[in-house]
């Protein structure tokens, strides 16, 4: 029987599914409790956590350095959770007090883990249970309280025994957040008060992901299929779109390839039936319409083509370097140019690259502008010119074709386009 604790919790008390046992619900405060049925009932699943006593203060906050402190009550709480993926028996924890704590039995017994690494005043912000293995687990860890400004990043891959830190390559700055690709083994994303930043060597070493993402506190992350979730502090959500590319990125980096092309769905741009939002309306983008072909120059090409191909073979749709469409004629937008999608470019240079196909087959010849706005209008994203009939759903092969110094180097893949799912 364990003994009777009083409940501590912070307003940012960590709440989760196990992805193991999707029945399994769990919340903690300075104990871990679980529900299975929807929060009928709540089984409590480990002691008190948190630090017996509170020693070690450090000068930042000294202040507290006080004789009662000395004899206060404990106050730490389980700040983090982490549920294995892979067995429902092994949960991980982190406190805010600076403990690493891990369960293999289903809560039964606790072991703590820290093993010295880690000094009090520490946050655990979060832990990442391996999705590989059963022994493995990252975290995250904010020590601004202990006045370190520095990174910190901790792995195991032996259960708990030994932990090593891995924040090469990041900046000054705390870590609020790590996450493993459930697809790719060591590949790592991280968010910092600055922003994203992705390893795929197990952490290594470490690459900024900024794009055109606002530097900002970066909260947590999830990785769902191919996209990477973002939730800042203050600055919105924000995902990038179908980062997969990086599951196979280093592999091959010294010959041009293609990368992997994830499934497609087929729907229309916008079903508004009414007016087009203006574009100072305050709404979130969608991800671009069609499939993201991500592909890799080894060097500078002379050109390059990508053909669509249906089961048949038969080209349905061609983007070639040496023949990019011809621009709109400026005198045919009756409306502000922002309204239009900028045409498709395919770039010879060496590096990595994206291209769009909008699961169109070819556009009729002649195309032309269309003038006006159609009431399915997005700001930014809306052709001008003429466009080709949807296509079938069904396997696709596309297929590059990169022309160079040294030859012709023709590579392909396939990419699944099904139906709306929702109909």
């Amino acid at each position: 029987v364990r003994p009777t604790v009083t409940h501590r919790t912070v307003r940012t008390a960590p709440l989760l599914f196990s992805k193991a046992d999707p029945s399994a619900l769990y919340y903690a405060g300075n104990i871990l409790f679980r529900t299975k049925d929807g929060g009928k009932n709540w089984e409590t699943l480990s002691p008190d956590l948190s630090r017996e006593k509170i020693d070690l203060i450090p000068d930042s906050v000294g202040k507290y350095a006080t004789p009662e402190m000395k004899t206060m009550p404990r106050r730490g709480v389980i700040y983090t959770i982490a549920p294995s993926p892979r067995d429902a028996r092994v949960i991980w924890c982190g406190t805010d007090d600076g403990l690493f704590w891990v369960s293999n039995n289903d809560g039964k017994n606790w072991e703590d883990v820290t093993r010295g690494v880690l000094t009090p005043w520490s946050k655990v912000s979060i832990m990442d249970a391996g999705h590989f293995d059963t022994q493995t687990c990252y975290a995250a860890v904010n020590r601004i309280r202990c006045n370190d400004y520095k990174p910190h990043i901790y792995k195991t891959h032996d259960g708990g025994i030994s932990w090593k830190e891995i924040v090469n390559g990041l900046p000054e700055g705390p870590v609020n957040v790590v996450r493993e690709d459930p697809i790719r083994p060591g590949l790592l994303f991280c968010g910092t008060e600055i922003g994203v930043y992705y390893s795929i060597d197990d952490g290594a070493n470490w690459q900024p992901l900024r794009l055109n993402m606002p530097a900002t506190s970066i909260r947590d992350l999830v990785i769902h299929e191919s996209d990477l979730v973002i939730a800042t502090h203050g600055r919105s959500f924000w995902i990038l779109d179908n980062f997969s590319l990086l599951r196979t990125f280093g592999t091959n980096a010294l010959m041009s390839q293609m990368f992997p092309v994830e499934p497609a769905y087929l729907f229309e741009r916008n079903r508004n039936s009414d007016t087009p939002l203006p574009q100072d309306e305050p709404v979130g983008q969608n991800p671009p319409d069609g499939v993201m072909i991500d592909f890799q120059l080894a060097a500078d090409a002379k050109s390059i083509k990508i053909d669509i191909l249906d089961s048949f073979g038969t080209v349905v749709r061609a983007f070639d370097s040496a023949n990019p469409p011809k621009p709109v004629d400026p005198k045919a937008i009756t409306v502000m140019e922002g309204w239009a999608l900028k045409p498709w470019k395919l770039s010879t240079t060496k590096g990595i690259h994206r291209l769009v196909w909008d699961l169109r087959s070819e556009p009729p010849a002649g195309g032309g502008g269309r003038g006006g706005l159609p009431i399915s209008a997005v700001w930014g994203r809306t052709p001008y010119s003429a466009q080709g009939a949807m296509v079938a759903a069904g396997t696709y092969t596309v297929r590059l074709t990169v022309e160079n110094e040294s030859g012709t180097n023709v590579v392909s893949g396939l990419v699944k386009v099904v139906t709306d799912p929702r109909k």
